[in-house]
């Protein structure tokens, strides 16, 4: 009996001292995991670094949103008060109006810089033109020589191209030195609802929009000679960037969920993997909307002074009036007067050269749309690249505030442009604010090396347990 007790005895002290050893593991494994994580979360982090003649990388811990916005002069907190109190609304409103709701654009596909690899014309992104009838008398225009095979296509891609009879004048007919010849208003171009073509989810993914991207990108950091050059090509990168960025948000923001059913919604694990997880893209894109509102803002006077007549007087009237809150608010003024100042690029003797090196980088750029595959997404991109162009003339055009007005001229489609642009920057920004926190807990819960580690630990404990339930039975 004794030796029976004994044997009982000998066999709990091994059952404890394997439960402490599988313990003591799983602890080790989760301090380890721990400091995995910390490893990897200060190496995916990036910020920008331009040192001598080249523009390159640096690596650096993860940085909150907080204080001055890089290369601006207005910090994150006023940006997001601002945006949610005075911007954001008066921007939904603008956009509706009648003047802002119709974008002229060409959208047949002439790419200039590789062949015609058939993408225009898949299901997914074709639309055939509407027939003559559909259209009002005012936007009735010769029918280019050029016809693409239409094929039926999938609604997120393709381009509802049904307008209503209010049209407006046109306004100053003059080349932007920052965009293609091919954003110069023509009989090629047609008239789009923006309403009805919301940017969105499209299903365009793969090569050929990698491709352009790639493309995009290519055109940026030279290796200039002289290391005050880098500041301004630094510029261009958080730019695009910043442009990227809120493109992505959209995405996330209004996700086709399930294709079955017809189900939208938001992405927020897409929304943490394209954006929140390389802080850089959201520094860019709060860099882009205050360089965007400081175009905007310093056309004070133009804006406030330009006619927006559609044929409905009230209306118009309407849209005068929420120009002038935007352009003048005194909160905006008040609080963030100078969102970005223009006046420190383009010095030095290569001021001049660099400024046209530039505009010929831009200008690729905007040509690059017109290689786009989605007939939806070439939609979005021509209106935004246009309107990031639009700023980049008005804060580039002349030096000075002062002569401004007098030198400066804008078509009606690249004040609609620029107007749509910073409307979109606003809601990125209000996204990226508002769904932040619960994105990162659902890619804290689903993606975290500390969360897989302990899931296997967990998962490994339970089918231990359950070997030992299953023998003992």
């Amino acid at each position: 009996m004794a030796e029976k007790d004994a044997g009982n005895v000998k066999t709990k002290e091994k059952g404890s001292t394997k439960r402490w050893s599988l313990l003591i593991g799983a602890v080790s494994a989760v301090v380890l995991a721990v400091v995995f994580a910390v490893f990897l979360n200060s190496q995916n982090s990036s910020i920008y670094e331009f040192t001598g003649k080249i523009c390159s990388c640096r690596q650096a811990e993860q940085q909150k949103y907080i204080g001055m916005v890089e290369d601006c002069c207005c910090d994150y907190e006023t940006v997001n008060q601002l945006n949610n109190e005075v911007l954001h609304p008066l921007l939904l409103d603008l956009v509706k109006t009648s003047f802002y709701r119709y974008f002229k654009v060409k959208l047949w596909c002439d790419c200039p810089f590789w062949p015609d690899d058939g993408m225009c014309r898949l299901r997914d992104c074709s639309v055939c033109e509407c027939p003559e009838s559909e259209f009002p008398e005012p936007f009735k225009k010769p029918l280019s020589q050029y016809n693409p095979v239409c094929q039926e296509g999938k609604p997120q891609a393709a381009v509802d191209r049904t307008v209503d009879t209010r049209a407006f004048k046109g306004w100053t007919v003059t080349d932007n030195p920052w965009t293609s010849e091919d954003e110069t208003d023509n009989d090629e171009m047609t008239y789009v609802n923006l309403r009805l073509n919301p940017e969105r989810y499209t299903g365009y993914i793969g090569p050929s929009a990698r491709r352009i991207w790639d493309a995009i990108y290519s055109e940026n950091c030279p290796k200039y000679a002289s290391e005050e050059s880098c500041q301004e090509e630094k510029i261009l990168y958080k730019l695009v960037s910043g442009l990227h960025s809120s493109i992505s948000i959209h995405i996330a923001s209004d996700y086709l969920l399930d294709e079955a059913t017809n189900l939208w919604g938001q992405n927020l694990t897409l929304l943490y993997d394209r954006v929140l997880r390389y802080p850089d893209r959201v520094r860019n894109l709060y860099f882009t909307f205050l360089f965007v509102l400081r175009a905007v803002t310093k056309a004070e006077l133009y804006l406030e002074e330009a006619e927006y007549k559609t044929g409905n007087v009230i209306e118009d009237l309407k849209t005068k009036s929420l120009v002038k809150q935007l352009v003048s608010d005194p909160k905006t003024k008040a609080a963030c007067p100078v969102p970005f100042d223009e006046a420190k690029l383009w010095k030095g003797q290569r001021g001049p050269e660099l400024k046209q090196q530039i505009q010929k980088q831009f200008r690729n750029i905007s040509a690059i749309m017109d290689c786009v595959g989605c007939e939806k997404c070439r939609l979005w991109g021509k209106l935004q690249i246009l309107g990031l162009g639009t700023a980049l003339k008005i804060l580039f055009t002349v030096n000075g505030d002062d002569n401004l007005q007098h030198n400066l001229e804008l078509q009606t489609n690249e004040v609609i442009a620029l107007m749509n642009l910073l409307n979109r920057l606003s809601e990125s920004v209000r996204f990226v604010h508002d769904m932040s926190p619960a994105a990162e807990r659902i890619a804290g819960v689903q993606a975290s090396p500390v969360n897989r580690v302990w899931q296997r630990i967990v998962t490994s404990l339970a089918q231990t347990k359950g070997k030992k339930a299953l023998k003992n039975s």
